[in-house]
């Protein structure tokens, strides 16, 4: 249990604290933590692929794919944060949008919690929308096939662990309604 916490570090929204916490066999200790705000996204499929972004960590200085995902403002429903970032960020518009996936990906270091949406038809208001997988460097948004999921989690071109769940159980989800069909 938490019994109180001290302001570290903030900027940017994210704040670096130190707990002290009550330990389950007794005794206390502190243990820093990171509190963040919530942040909603959405895996947005349509014709067996997955809408991604390839975009570049300067943190780990590595480029991968991830779901578009980000910062739910205040008095802003989740739902509408996820459409939100995805037009942002791709162009695209979600259309209606169902539950997926609730995580903390940072287990006990952070106090994050994203919230993940799917969209089945989602629509381009441009004259043409963009099709293919991009290749190469450079932040942008691409189509990737479903079935490839797997293999970029296996060669580290996923690695975000909010994308990795969502997209592991939306392909589980699929894989699930093909086989009681």
């Amino acid at each position: 249990m938490r019994r109180s916490e001290r302001l570290l570090y903030a900027a940017n929204g994210v704040d670096l604290r130190v707990a002290d916490v009550e330990l389950t066999g007794g005794g206390r200790e502190e243990r820093p933590f990171i509190r963040t705000p919530r942040a909603a996204g959405a895996v947005v499929f349509h014709g067996g692929r997955v809408l991604l972004l390839w975009r570049h960590s300067p943190i780990t200085d590595t480029w991968g794919w991830e779901i578009p995902l980000g910062e739910i403002e205040p008095g802003e429903e989740p739902e509408e944060a996820a459409a939100r970032h995805v037009a942002e960020r791709t162009g695209w518009h979600t259309g209606p949008l169902l539950p997926l996936i609730r995580t903390r990906p940072a287990g006990d270091v952070a106090d994050c919690e994203h919230l993940v949406f799917v969209a089945h038809h989602p629509t381009y208001p441009g004259a043409v929308p963009p099709d293919d997988e991009p290749e190469g460097d450079g932040e942008r948004a691409g189509w990737v096939p479903m079935l490839r999921v797997q293999g970029l989690i296996e060669e580290q071109a996923i690695t975000s662990a909010t994308t990795s769940a969502a997209l592991l159980h939306f392909l589980a989800d699929l894989l699930q309604a093909r086989a009681s069909h």
